[in-house]
């Protein structure tokens, strides 16, 4: 049996300490000078094949007021393959600026998508409802580097040049030249003042939409059992229809500035072919400039024609830049920790106050207690009595307003997570699971999680022989979110997750909520071998049976501490009738 493990891109595993040990407003500064280096190599690129495109006009200026004239099949033939050549080369550059901007995009993207990846995992923590935009930006962003609308930009600055050339063949081609750029320029503002509100607009929209059916989605059976999807749907529809209504008003306005700007440089080309014919005539101009500068004047014109039609583009990405800059500024800064030693399992927590993402006041208020490593405790209380919020606050998920958590008496932000997240085992209320094997789940997912572990786990959880119970046993992919699985199934898979590697804290939220008897039994085992090697065990719970085998009790109300003591004494306060029936259950 092998553990399937997800790995992840090797250049974020290099970028990443190099990331963390910056302040995160200055990530971005970072990985714009990771891919400048390219950008840099694309403009002198983009130098050489502006250059080369003057091979076409210049070939026919020869044609015409050369070969023509003097009826040379050998001139021809030279200035032909010399064309070949230099069409050739000029291809050869224009692939290589295209990759050099792909490879830029990706330089950009893989300096900041592991510090973004974190700080958007920890704004889902904080109950964000779009967790995932900032990474969404940072493809936008990537994405656009590497298009063909940010080579309108490097070919911008060649647009006088082109216009000076033709200047040079005649003053008056000159003159008509510059009053079709200003008026291109003019439409291209025009564009950009009607359109950047309802493009804006109707992307809004389309957010609105896209998470309604997302959230109808994770709740499909739910919707379904009690006939909402109807109603969502109606919804849904009336929101995706606002933003097409929406993106149809902002393509009409692009998509007409576009068509204008396209139908004006190629009348300006044609004024110009008029203009050149009308030196020819007057002897001023030969035929071969006349067409040339009609050529070269299109070329000139090209980037604003290109800015203006892809424009949607442009502002997209400059609206993901800006969003992406406030998220990093706004994200503050991860700081290297020192590695501390392996903790024992010893948990102080002191007047902590805490209010989770979206709450209006805290939650929990003033909760102070001590376990010693090795100690067992039970938290009861009433429902929104504030027990999962302590679960995920000893584990270090949620957000102290004040207070200290103290592991082997270090507070949890001492720690560094990924050092500290093996020593821990958490269960929560709802079970995350992930898309994998039932082995790689159990694993974490770790890349040198070696199958004695994983096993070693199951059977500490009582899941081992459900486990091979599966069609492909540990090696079962058990779907995202689990959802291959049972609740119960679920849940016992969590568990073993949760005892995987030993840890020296672990916190069990509600873990019998979806358990028969079998996996009952398997809960109170489990919780017999924590006390046997000592770890340090927190179990939330409504139902007796999971608090059996617990040292001390912690009643919460309210969110306030009411009762804490040896579990007998509190019982013996609170439902003495219980105390021998949990004695009993926990073998004396």
């Amino acid at each position: 049996m092998s553990v399937p493990t997800h790995r992840a891109h090797e250049s974020s595993e290099v970028t990443r300490p190099h990331s963390e040990a910056q302040p995160a407003a200055n990530a971005l500064a970072a990985a714009q000078r990771a891919a400048r280096r390219l950008l840099v190599y694309a403009g002198l690129l983009s130098a050489f094949v502006n250059i080369l495109m003057l091979t076409g006009p210049l070939y026919m200026m020869q044609v015409y007021d050369r070969v023509l004239a003097s009826r040379s099949f050998e001139t021809l033939a030279v200035i032909t393959m010399l064309i070949v050549a230099l069409f050739a080369a000029m291809a050869l550059l224009d692939f290589a600026r295209s990759a050099l901007l792909a490879r830029a995009g990706d330089e950009f993207e893989s300096a900041l998508k592991g510090l973004v990846f974190d700080k958007a995992a920890d704004g889902a923590l904080r109950g964000a409802l779009s967790a995932e935009q900032p990474l969404k930006d940072l493809r936008q962003i990537r994405q656009f580097v590497g298009s063909p609308a940010l080579t309108a930009i490097f070919d911008a600055p060649w647009t006088p040049f082109f216009l000076a050339i033709v200047c040079l063949m005649h003053w008056l081609l000159g003159v008509v030249a510059v009053i079709g750029l200003l008026a291109l320029v003019a439409l291209a503002a025009v564009n950009e003042r009607v359109s950047r509100r309802a493009l804006l607009d109707a992307v809004g929209a389309a957010g609105e939409a896209d998470r309604l059916a997302l959230a109808t989605f994770r709740n499909a059976a739910a919707a379904d059992a009690m006939g909402l999807r109807s109603a969502l749907r109606a919804r849904w529809i009336a929101l995706s229809q606002i933003a097409n209504d929406r993106a149809v008003t902002a393509s009409d306005r692009t998509s007409g500035l576009t068509a204008a700007t396209k139908a004006a440089r190629m009348l300006l080309q044609s004024l110009i072919l008029g203009t050149g014919a009308f030196l020819a005539i007057k002897g001023a101009l030969s035929p071969g400039a006349m067409i040339a500068a009609s050529i070269i004047a299109g070329r000139a014109l090209a980037p604003v024609e290109i800015v203006t039609g892809q424009w949607k583009n442009f502002l997209q990405a400059g609206t993901a830049y800006v969003r992406l800059k406030r998220f990093l500024g706004d994200a503050g800064a991860p700081q290297p920790r020192t590695q501390l030693p392996a903790p024992e399992g010893a948990i102080s927590v002191d007047r902590i106050f805490c209010q989770p993402g979206g709450a209006k006041k805290p939650i929990l208020k003033s909760v102070s207690f001590r376990l010693e490593a090795g100690e067992a405790l039970g938290v009861i209380g009433p429902s929104a009595a504030g027990k999962s919020t302590l679960a995920r606050a000893l584990v270090g998920v949620e957000r102290l307003v004040s207070g200290d958590i103290r592991l082997d008496g270090a507070t949890l932000s001492q720690w560094d997570p990924d050092d500290l997240g093996p020593h821990i085992g958490f269960l929560p209320q709802e079970v995350e699971l992930f898309a994998g094997t039932a082995a790689a789940n159990i694993s974490r997912f770790r890349d040198d999680a070696q199958d004695e572990d994983v096993i070693a786990a199951a059977k500490a959880a009582g899941a081992h022989d459900m486990i091979l119970s599966f069609p492909d046993g540990y090696d079962t992919e058990i779907g995202d979110r689990g959802r291959h699985l049972s609740a119960g199934q679920r849940q016992r898979l969590g568990l073993a997750r949760a005892l995987f590697g030993n840890p020296a804290l672990v916190v069990l939220d509600e873990p019998n909520a979806n358990l028969d008897a079998e996996g009952d039994a398997a809960l109170a085992s489990a919780i017999q071998g924590l006390k046997a090697r000592r770890a340090t065990l927190v179990v939330i719970a409504h139902r007796p049976n999971a608090i059996a085998g617990v040292d001390k009790l912690l009643l919460l109300a309210d969110g306030e501490v009411r009762a804490f003591g040896p579990r007998d004494e509190i019982l013996q306060q609170l439902a003495p009738q219980q105390v021998q029936t949990l004695r009993a259950k926990a073998g004396g």
